[in-house]
């Protein structure tokens, strides 16, 4: 589908609609945990959880990825384990280590929750051409590395 025609924005002009779309997808990631029963710190692990994919991760990569100390990383993973989120079992390799791996029902409840969202999202990038949509996934991708970068290295000082 050809893309729409888009008027000028200034830089300016895309920071305030990415700071209102960052705004409003926080609320949305707590309404999102409401309705699981989760914490936002508890979906926000578990998604990397399914991001791994059938690797589990590590304990201590959770941590890391969330910000979190390995303390409160562990009541997270008993609250998951509770709620039938994840399984976990010691590392074969390492026993001190903890693997956590997605349960397949819990992952299917929670892409049900997402799926509604993900097809208005697809719906609108159906209005852009594969050129913009390059554009938009590079930009996203470098932003990502840049807020991850900015986020670690605030955290040091």
């Amino acid at each position: 589908m050809e893309g729409r025609l888009h008027l000028p924005a200034s830089a300016a002009d895309a920071l305030a609609a990415m700071d209102d779309l960052i705004a409003t997808s926080i609320v949305g990631q707590q309404e999102f945990a409401r309705n699981l029963g989760l914490s936002v710190t508890d979906l926000i692990c578990f998604a990397y959880v399914l991001g791994a994919g059938d690797s589990p991760v590590t304990a201590g990569d959770l941590a890391r990825r969330a910000h979190v100390t390995t303390g409160a990383v562990t009541g997270v993973i008993n609250r998951l384990e509770r709620g039938g989120f994840v399984t976990r079992r010691p590392d074969p390799a390492d026993r001190r280590r903890v693997l956590v791996a997605a349960v397949p029902a819990a992952a299917e409840r929670v892409r049900a929750v997402y799926e509604p969202y993900n097809t208005l999202l697809e719906r609108l990038f159906a209005d852009y051409t594969q050129e913009e949509i390059a554009v938009l996934a590079d930009w996203f991708s470098r932003a990502g590395a840049l807020a991850r970068t900015y986020l670690e290295e605030s955290c040091e000082t």
